[in-house]
């Protein structure tokens, strides 16, 4: 079963204690952060299956509507997420969690997306997924660490990122890669769960 969970931002309250997460949202509570902003943190563990990849894809429109982002900026963030994923289903351990953290703050999500790996590479960064992800998302990047789990973190602002128009301008479009991975969903609808693309 898939769990979720919170952390809470920096800063803390009167007396030192620490805020409780909101239960009715599922999310922690809002703190300060530079320049008079609020920031909320949501942490989701599931297992490391394309079969809940579509919990996650949901909890990535819902967080990104809450931020008041695009139609357009949540289909974008949704697909990065999905083959943020994807990749690192490639070379999950079997038995392992996918841990997603989204960190919101004004008219900014960052998404950190770990899983434990089995051999302990970043993934390529050569393939079709990884064009996407630079494609809709303002800025991408993968680590691993020393226990081998490998994490790809996305950034994404409000509104359509600046370096779209040269990506374009050399004939790259994100609307047509996000049309692209659309289709090769819907070819994969009839795939098995635990392969590592899931349906749409």
């Amino acid at each position: 079963m898939p769990t979720t969970g919170t952390a809470n931002g920096q800063g803390g309250v009167p007396g030192g204690g620490v805020p409780d997460a909101d239960a009715s949202t599922g999310t922690a509570p809002s703190s300060g952060v530079p320049g008079g902003g609020l920031r909320d943190i949501v942490q989701l563990t599931l297992p490391a299956a394309s079969a809940y990849l579509s919990v996650l894809r949901t909890a990535t429109a819902s967080l990104a509507a809450r931020g008041d982002f695009t139609l357009d900026d949540i289909e974008d963030l949704r697909i990065a997420v999905d083959e943020a994923c994807a990749l690192l289903l490639l070379s999950a351990a079997p038995g392992s969690n996918l841990e997603c953290t989204f960190e919101l703050s004004p008219g900014i999500i960052q998404v950190g997306v770990t899983v434990l790996s089995v051999d302990g590479e970043p993934p390529s960064t050569d393939t079709f997924a990884w064009t996407v992800l630079t494609a809709l998302a303002d800025e991408v990047s993968s680590s691993v660490s020393t226990d081998s789990r490998v994490t790809i973190r996305l950034r994404k602002r409000r509104g359509v990122p600046e370096n779209n128009a040269v990506r374009e301008s050399n004939g790259y479009s994100p609307t047509t890669a996000a049309q692209t991975t659309k289709t090769q969903w819907e070819k994969n609808a009839g795939a098995p769960n635990n392969g590592p693309v899931g349906a749409p």
